[in-house]
């Protein structure tokens, strides 16, 4: 596994989605299209990752 993953917002997390998968993507650090943020790898950044993955991609660094 990597050590760090690269998240990006391509999809709005306000309308249509789940008020959790808003805040799943508060908690991880997305705010609006196009943010990125690096983020540790491991199996709880994994797991929120999973939960919004029709609105992020992921790449591993």
């Amino acid at each position: 596994m990597a050590k760090t993953l690269t998240v990006k917002l391509v999809k709005s997390a306000v309308c249509g989605v789940k008020s959790d998968q808003t805040r799943t993507c508060r908690a991880l650090g997305l705010r609006k299209i196009n943010d990125t943020h690096v983020l540790p790898d491991n199996e709880s950044v994994r797991g929120m990752i999973f939960k919004v993955k029709h609105l992020v991609t992921v790449e591993e660094n």
